[in-house]
């Protein structure tokens, strides 16, 4: 079916797209063709939601690897999230050249489907690999996505006439309004799930005093624990999720597969276009885009703003890994986990559309420290609160808090990074996620070795530093920004570091001469006052006293004046 398109694509006159165009340029209403043209893109926008809203219902499983598998579960992620970083920097290019962007769609999203299948049979064997599988398979499925909703967009502006910039941000807009809906839509389908049969229990008093801070992940593994609400769910259970979220991840490459047309059906060179459109071009494609990322790391902001882009992996994970495991699944079990996350995905979708006028109003200073302040008050409540199954609505409460907040990170921090970068955003976006992942990486370890006063100081550590740092840019934004050399571009940090250094140097040694000058001098007058008089063989610029009679201080007045 594909080829057949592609050669249909292929077929058609090049002058009819230009006639289609001027047509667009000059006002008139469009063909009839171009209205058939403009459904089936309207249509293929449709179907790639329809089918990242069904693959990242499956994935929602992620979700409950700390509270079923425990040790095993955030290994496996932290294994994703490192390859997804290899993943970045290698493959988007090289796959969509090769695939083109429908297929590359298509087979990375089977990637997804391994690591759901593995759930049949969760051992560390089967959980990393196929963590690694899907983490090398996000960076190409995402990049494929941008570069087929950026190019269709382009193709629908020059039909209807309208800025080619306002309908790509209509079509990740719809795009993300049905992404938004998938963590409530898979966190409902797990909670209905393990809710069935289970019935609330009096709450064993010694075993909830080992939740909240004092849980550590060791010490309740899969096969051992001390509290009943973390016992493992029946494996049937277990089994219906994840056949539902498979089923719904393979209907995903099933609905990319046989219903969504190639970019070459809308575009003549679609190789072109992925060049220009995907996060990761030609020009800057693998190791260039390896050296890039490194290389703005010498920018004065990236260093900066690191420990906060570390942040926004570190919160997200921990919201997803640690609140959930020592907190809602250890007070209330695990059947609760699902129910809680829909209120923090509930909020976050609210909030994520919320905060863009309010920054347009107050600043984006005022939003940044506005969620900081609440993760901050949010951590000190952790810290004291003892979960307990009377205190159903603090789960919630805490969930919607740390959903807003985190609907400020994503969005402004990723806005950030477009407005202190202009001109490199595919390398600081590349560092962004490389960065972000870290973070990811760090709390998806930390949560499987340590407890969780130790997780709270961390995040604490890194929310003050990183907001520390994005201060910092501010204030240098505020003072007209950093030092350009004579190409327009920022100075980076180590040739600052260096002209630093050589104008310390240079101080230095300017210093050094002036004092061995006067030291010289002093050493002359002392020479002066001792001897009562000056060799007449001495350069002229010194001092001759020929009448040693002359009183002590008449002739230390005299060296002095002359000297």
């Amino acid at each position: 079916m594909d080829k057949m398109e592609t050669a249909e694509a292929h077929s058609s006159p090049a002058t009819e797209g230009d006639v289609s165009l001027h047509q667009a340029s000059s006002g008139k209403p469009p063909a009839k063709d171009e209205r058939r043209e403009q459904r089936l893109i309207l249509k293929n926008v449709f179907l790639i939601c329809i089918s990242f809203l069904f693959l990242f219902t499956g994935v929602s499983i992620s979700l409950l690897q700390s509270s079923i598998h425990k040790v095993k579960g955030t290994a496996a992620l932290s294994t994703l999230y490192a390859a997804l970083v290899v993943s970045c920097a290698f493959l988007p290019t090289w796959m969509i050249k090769k695939f083109k962007a429908k297929w590359t769609l298509c087979f990375s999203m089977l990637c997804y489907s391994t690591y759901i299948a593995a759930q049949f049979y969760p051992r560390v064997w089967t959980l990393v690999p196929t963590s690694i599988i899907l983490g090398l398979g996000a960076a190409p499925m995402w990049s494929a996505k941008c570069t087929y909703l950026t190019q269709i967009g382009n193709r629908y502006a020059a039909i209807v006439g309208e800025n080619a910039e306002v309908v790509i941000v209509r079509f990740f807009g719809i795009f993300f309004l049905f992404f938004q809906t998938c963590g409530v839509i898979g966190n409902s389908i797990s909670s209905l799930v393990l809710s069935q049969g289970v019935e609330d229990r009096t709450a064993d008093e010694d075993e909830l005093m080992q939740c909240g801070i004092n849980f550590c992940t060791a010490d309740h593994t899969s096969s051992s624990t001390n509290v009943t609400n973390l016992a493992k769910p029946p494996m049937y259970k277990i089994y219906t999720i994840a056949t539902i979220y498979l089923v719904l991840a393979l209907l995903a490459s099933v609905i990319v597969a046989l219903f969504v047309d190639p970019l070459a059906r809308f575009v003549e060179d679609e190789d072109a276009a992925s060049s220009s459109s995907s996060s990761s071009s030609s020009s800057s494609s693998g190791s260039k885009l390896l050296v890039a990322s490194f290389s703005m790391m010498r920018h004065p902001y990236q260093l900066l703003i690191i420990p906060l882009t570390m942040w926004s992996g570190l919160e997200q994970a921990f919201l997803g890994a640690d609140f959930t495991a020592g907190y809602v699944a250890c007070g209330m079990g695990v059947h609760w986990v699902g129910y809680v996350l829909i209120a923090d995905n509930a909020v976050d979708a609210i909030f994520s559309i919320s905060f863009t006028p309010l920054v347009k109003k107050f600043g984006r200073v005022l939003v940044f420290t506005f969620a900081a302040i609440i993760n901050l008050c949010l951590i000190t409540a952790l810290r004291y609160w003892m979960p307990h199954p009377d205190d159903r609505p603090v789960f919630f409460i805490v969930a919607a808090m740390w959903g807003m907040a985190d609907a400020a990170w994503q969005t402004q921090i990723n806005a950030l990074y477009g407005v202190i970068f202009p001109g490199d955003s595919e390398a600081a976006f590349s560092n962004y996620r490389l960065w972000e992942s870290l973070g990811f990486i760090i709390a998806y370890v930390m949560s499987s070795i340590s407890c969780m006063g130790l997780k709270l100081n961390t995040l604490v550590a890194f929310l003050v530093i990183g907001m520390v740092g994005y201060y910092a840019v501010e204030i240098l934004e505020s003072r007209g920004g950093l030092r350009k050399d004579e190409d327009g571009k920022t100075v980076p940090i180590d040739r600052l570091f260096a002209e630093k250094l050589k104008g310390v140097v240079l101080m230095k040694v300017v210093f050094y001469r002036v004092l061995s000058s006067q030291i010289n001098a002093r050493v002359n007058v002392l020479k002066v006052v001792s001897y009562g008089s000056v060799n007449i063989n001495k350069p002229r610029n010194t001092c001759l006293v020929a009448e040693p009679s002359l009183q002590r201080h008449h002739l230390c007045s005299q060296v002095f004046e002359c000297c």
